[in-house]
C-alpha cells in the first residue's frame, strides 16, 4: 500500500489538487476526511460554544458516539459476522471502548468528545466504509503529543505495514489487509514535520524556485558623499513570497524602497531588475513600474500636505502620484469606496485629508496602496498611529491579499510582533560604518 504525503505551504493549492483528484476517482471508492471539529455532525441539534460544557442542555434524544457510529456501519454495507470483526477491531484500534466504559468515547455525546477523540470517531467511522483510498487533511493539527504519536503508528497498521516482530499488531494488520480494501492513504500538511517518516512518496505543491522575479538586486551599492549606505547587496524577491524588511535606524530601508519603487535616481547606476526587466531597458518607464505597485510608508504621510479630500487620496494610487491631478472617473471613484468600505473609512470619502486624525490618515493611506491591487505591495510601517481596532483590520486585509499565490509583499517593521502571520522571508539590514 501506498502511503503519500502532500504537502506544501498555506495558498499553495492543496485543497484544490485534492479537490481534483477526487473527482477523477471514482467517488464510491475515496473517503476524505477534514478535521474540522465538527461536533454537530450527525445531530440536527443547533451547536452553540458553551454547549460541550452544558451538558444539561443537550437533548436527550441526541446520539452517541456508538450510536452514529453503528447507523455509519449499517448505512455502508450488509451486517454480516466478518464486517462485525472490522468494526470491533477498528474500535480497538483506535481505542473506543465498548458500552458501559465512558473513558473510551463511546458513550459519549458527539458534541462532548474532544479534539482527540473526534479524530478517531472521524477515522473509525471513515473506515467503516472500507475505502480504496483514504485522504486525511491536517491529521496532527490540535492534537497533543501522546495523541499525535498514536496516529502516527496507527497509519502503518492501516497500510497493512506493521512490524513483524510483534505479534498482535501483526496480527491486526493481518486483520486490517483482510477485511479493508484500503490501498492508497493521503496525508495533506503543511509542514514537512508532519510528515512520516514511513510515508512512500510526496506530492511538493511548493512554489518552485523558478516563479518569476519580482526584485533583484546584483552587489548593490548605494552612497551618498562618503557614506555608504548599501554595500553589496544581492537581494532577489519572487513571485508570491512575503518579505519582512527589518534592521538598525539609518540601515538603509528606506534606500532599499526608494530604488524598488524606481523613486532614486541612483538606480540606473545599480543591476537592479524589477519584474524580470533592468531599469532604463527600451520600452520600460517608470510609470510601468509603479503601475505594478503598491505602496504606503511615513515619507509619503509626510508628503500629503494638501486640502484634499480621502477619496481623492486614495484615488492617487490610482495615477502613481502624490496628490490627484486628474479627477476620477465614476467607475474610479466606485473601485475606491469599495476598498474604502473594506478599510472602514468610507465615512471619511469627502472628509479634508488634513483635518482627520493621524491614525484615519494612515488608514486612507493603506488603503491606497491597495486600491489597485498590485502585484508588488510594498508596506512601511503601516501600522504607525493605528488603534487595537486598526491595527487588526490592516493585518487581516494583508493575510487576506497575502492568500492569493501570485501576490508579492514587503512589510517593514521593528517590531516582530507586528508582522503578519504570512510572512515566509526575512531581510535584515546592519547600519554601514
Amino acid at each position: 500500500m501506498n502511503i503519500t504525503a502532500i504537502y506544501g505551504p498555506n495558498g499553495s493549492g492543496k485543497t484544490q489538487y485534492v479537490e481534483k483528484m477526487r473527482r477523477q476517482m471514482a467517488s464510491d471508492s475515496v473517503r476524505y476526511v477534514a478535521f474540522r471539529d465538527s461536533y454537530g455532525v450527525g445531530t440536527d441539534q443547533a451547536y452553540y460554544l458553551q454547549l460541550r460544557w452544558n451538558q444539561h442542555d443537550i437533548d436527550a434524544e441526541t446520539p452517541t458516539a456508538a450510536q452514529l457510529l453503528e447507523k455509519a456501519f449499517l448505512q455502508t454495507g450488509p451486517d454480516t459476522p466478518e464486517r462485525r470483526q472490522w468494526q470491533q477491531e477498528l474500535y480497538r484500534l483506535f481505542g473506543l471502548s465498548p458500552s458501559g466504559d465512558k473513558r473510551g468515547g463511546l458513550d459519549k455525546y458527539i458534541i462532548t468528545l474532544s479534539s482527540g477523540e473526534l479524530r478517531k470517531f472521524q477515522l473509525a467511522r471513515t473506515l467503516l466504509a472500507q475505502p480504496q483510498t483514504l485522504i486525511i487533511d491536517n491529521p496532527f493539527i490540535g492534537l497533543d503529543a501522546e495523541t499525535r504519536d498514536q496516529l502516527r503508528d496507527l497509519l502503518p497498521r492501516l497500510s497493512g505495514e506493521a512490524d513483524s516482530s510483534h505479534s498482535q499488531a501483526a496480527a491486526n494488520s493481518s486483520l486490517f489487509i483482510l477485511h479493508s480494501s484500503l490501498k492508497e492513504i493521503f496525508l495533506v500538511v503543511s509542514r514537512r514535520k508532519d510528515i512520516p517518516d514511513y510515508v512512500t512518496d510526496v506530492i511538493d505543491l511548493t512554489p518552485s524556485t523558478d516563479s518569476p522575479e519580482v526584485i533583484s538586486f546584483h552587489n548593490v551599492t548605494v552612497r551618498y558623499g562618503e557614506r555608504t549606505i548599501l554595500r553589496d547587496l544581492d537581494w532577489t524577491v519572487r513571485q508570491g513570497e512575503h518579505w519582512a524588511l527589518s534592521g538598525q535606524n539609518g540601515a538603509g530601508k528606506s534606500t532599499l524602497l526608494s530604488l524598488v519603487c524606481a523613486d532614486n535616481p541612483q538606480r540606473y547606476a545599480c543591476d537592479i531588475r524589477l519584474f524580470g526587466h533592468r531599469q532604463g531597458d527600451a520600452g520600460m518607464s517608470i510609470w510601468d513600474i509603479k503601475r505594478r505597485i503598491g505602496y504606503v510608508s511615513p515619507e509619503m504621510h509626510r508628503s500629503y500636505h494638501r486640502d484634499l479630500p480621502a477619496l481623492h487620496v486614495v484615488a492617487s494610487g490610482l495615477k502613481d502620484t502624490v496628490g490627484l491631478y486628474v479627477r476620477p472617473t465614476a467607475d474610479e471613484r466606485q473601485q475606491c469606496l469599495w476598498w474604502m468600505r473594506l478599510f472602514g473609512v468610507d465615512h471619511l470619502a469627502n472628509r479634508s485629508f488634513l483635518r482627520m486624525s493621524s491614525g484615519e490618515q494612515r488608514l486612507v493611506l493603506v488603503c491606497r496602496a491597495f486600491v489597485k491591487d498590485p502585484d508588488l505591495l510594498i508596506l512601511d510601517e503601516p501600522l504607525h498611529g493605528l488603534d487595537d481596532r486598526g491595527r487588526r483590520l490592516v493585518l487581516s486585509l494583508i493575510e487576506a491579499f497575502c492568500a492569493r499565490p501570485e501576490k508579492t509583499l514587503i512589510f517593514v517593521s521593528h517590531y516582530r510582533e507586528e508582522w503578519p502571520s504570512c510572512i515566509d522571508h526575512e531581510l535584515y539590514l546592519k547600519r554601514q560604518e
